[in-house]
C-alpha cells in the first residue's frame, strides 16, 4: 500500500532553515508529481510546493516562493523541502502528498515551528 513518512521537523528561530525529507513507497515513486502541503493550527490546509514526475516543473505557494525549494531523488524513492529564512507564520505541521487516480495519500506529517 501507499506509504509516504515525513521527518526533518522541528523547532528553530526567525531566520533559521530544516529540510524536510518525505520516503515514499507502495507505488511507482517516478511516475508521480509529489506534493508538500501544511495546515496551522485553526488555519486551512495550504498547499506549499509541486513537483513534476520528472522534477524539471515546480510550483510555490507566494507565501514561500524564493525560501523553500522543492526537490526530489527518483532512485530513492524520496521527495525534499529545503526551508530558508523561517518565521513564525511557516509554524504548522507539514505533509508530502501524492494524487494517484482519484485519491490522495499523505503521510502523517512532522512539526515544524518557528519562534521569534
Amino acid at each position: 500500500q501507499v506509504q509516504l513518512v515525513e521527518s526533518g521537523g522541528g523547532s528553530v528561530h526567525t531566520g533559521g532553515s530544516l529540510r524536510l525529507s518525505c520516503a515514499a513507497s507502495g507505488f511507482t515513486f517516478s511516475a508521480y508529481a509529489m506534493y508538500w502541503y501544511r495546515q496551522a493550527p485553526g488555519k486551512e490546509r495550504e498547499r506549499v510546493a509541486r513537483l513534476s514526475h520528472i522534477g524539471g516543473s515546480t510550483e510555490y505557494a507566494d507565501s514561500v516562493k524564493g525560501r523553500f525549494t522543492i526537490s526530489r531523488d527518483n532512485a530513492k524513492r524520496t521527495v525534499f523541502l529545503q526551508m530558508n529564512s523561517l518565521n513564525p507564520e511557516d509554524t504548522a505541521v507539514y505533509y508530502c502528498s501524492v494524487e494517484i487516480g482519484f485519491r490522495v495519500y499523505r503521510g502523517q506529517g512532522t512539526q515544524v515551528t518557528v519562534s521569534s
